[in-house]
């Protein structure tokens, strides 16, 4: 099958999130399955061409090879994509996005006849990518070269949509009928996710249960109607993990490289956290773990309104991450307070990160919603427990026989689990069976892959 990929952040060309890691893993699983597949995505400040053996192939396009053949193609435009950032600077949002996605969007399906290469699915990741298929199936639908190409939308977090002003719709070209209820209109703006579902063949999100969750409620950000018309064009394909940058038996972060057959030598990274987080190196007191953005959706708000009576009882915290600066001044005020309990590191440290996976005991993600998540897969392979909110991926990959979990979304049943964990950690026969099973997890990138090939094919069928 031929496949292009379209993504506006791709590993290890840009990233600002798990998108990223998601359009640079896949397309390698699906090469491996024997798929022919080619990325697209801008060129942005950092993507120089010594540094990634860029080569110009037609006038604003450059590419280089991943894998054993995939081409990436790297769409130029110094005035929309040469800046520092993304997506946003200082002041917010960038206020020509619209141009800048758009003239991506329409010179990746001008380049696609250009190399030659009739894709049978364009796999669209987020509203960056959106107007590929918004484009596809209205301005390039009687143009023979795209005849029978079909689309696949994948949302990887739901509350990023794309909004802009219903003033700026003139510049995309298309009919003024598109901006209508039934189109690209969402309460008075244009919406290119809204557009992405409608215009897509299938849509699917990284997990099976943020598939469901998004059909209702909150969790669907006023976009459930749409997804509810179509849910039977809707999926949940549960994201994987690149064993070859997440695993205790290669990692060169740790202090100890350990496996399922040497996992006592977990505890010597556990002893090198607790030093360099100037804990006491106690190896009987459960060391607790964060890395994390430090947001209300990824539980800060009910954690906060716990930590003191957490830090009351028998254990240790370690946390990383950045975000928002009331959850930084809290945190610092309760690390200067415990200083023997929690450790505070408002950073980016992707060092200190595999420390932390390799040298807890227990995991700590209490996200109010988690549309996949990769840090509780992670912390399995490390043999750390974690301890979840059952929402989106989280209830999809952890269970009361591999981790921790609580239901109800308050600071009382994420103190009472935290309670539970402690408890467990002292149990000398039950939590050595714990770890052991936690390793046993098996979360690859090859299972993904193979669904969205299933994926794919349906697309065709339609």
């Amino acid at each position: 099958m031929k496949i292009v990929i379209c993504s506006s952040e791709v590993v290890p060309f840009a990233k600002t999130g798990g998108l990223a890691d998601v359009s640079g893993a896949l397309p390698l699983a699906l090469e491996k399955l024997g798929h022919e597949v080619i990325i697209v995505m801008p060129k942005y400040k950092g993507i120089e061409a010594p540094k990634y053996n860029l080569k110009k192939v037609i006038p604003g396009v450059y590419s280089t090879t991943e894998g054993k053949g995939i081409k990436v193609y790297f769409i130029e435009n110094d005035a929309y994509f040469m800046r520092d950032g993304l997506y946003v600077d200082k002041d917010g949002d960038y206020k020509d996005n619209l141009d800048r996605f758009s003239y991506y969007s329409r010179q990746t399906l001008e380049l696609l006849p250009q190399i030659n290469f009739k894709p049978d699915i364009i796999h669209i990741h987020d509203w960056q990518a959106c107007l590929v298929a918004i484009f596809l199936k209205n301005l390039y639908k009687d143009k023979p070269f795209y005849k029978g190409i079909k689309t696949l939308l994948t949302i990887h977090n739901i509350g990023y949509q794309g909004l802009f002003a219903k003033e700026e719709f003139p510049k995309l070209g298309l009919d003024w009928s598109l901006f209508s209820m039934d189109g690209l209109e969402f309460f008075g703006k244009i919406n290119l996710l809204k557009g992405g579902i409608i215009f897509c063949d299938l849509v699917n999100t990284v997990s099976p249960t943020y598939s469901k969750e998004i059909q209702a409620g909150e969790f669907g950000f006023g976009l459930e109607g749409i997804l509810t018309k179509r849910k039977k064009d809707l999926y949940g394909v549960l994201n994987g993990l690149d064993y070859s940058l997440w695993n205790p038996e290669t990692d060169n972060y740790i202090a100890k490289k350990f496996s399922a057959k040497n996992i006592e030598d977990k505890y010597k990274n556990k002893e090198e956290l607790q030093k360099i987080c100037s804990l006491p190196v106690k190896k009987d007191i459960p060391l607790f773990g964060i890395v994390s953005r430090l947001a209300e959706q990824k539980g800060f708000d009910i954690l906060a309104q716990a930590i003191e009576k957490i830090c009351s009882m028998e254990l240790q915290y370690v946390i990383l991450g950045t975000g928002d600066l009331k959850y930084h001044e809290l945190l610092s005020k309760i690390a200067k307070k415990y200083p023997k309990v929690v450790s505070l590191h408002l950073k980016f440290d992707n060092a200190l990160a595999h420390k932390i996976y390799a040298g807890s005991d227990i995991f700590v993600m209490p996200s109010k919603y988690e549309p996949c998540g990769l840090g509780q897969m992670i912390s399995l392979r490390y043999a750390t427990i974690p301890l979840v909110f059952k929402t989106g991926g989280l209830a999809d990959t952890v269970t009361k026989e591999n981790g921790f979990v609580f239901d109800k979304y308050k600071k009382e049943d994420l103190i009472k689990t935290h309670e539970a964990a402690v408890k467990a950690f002292k149990n000398k026969k039950k939590w050595p069976a714990l770890v052991e099973k936690a390793m046993q997890y098996n979360f690859s990138w090859e299972e993904s892959a193979r669904k969205y090939v299933q994926m794919y094919e349906k697309a065709k069928r339609k």
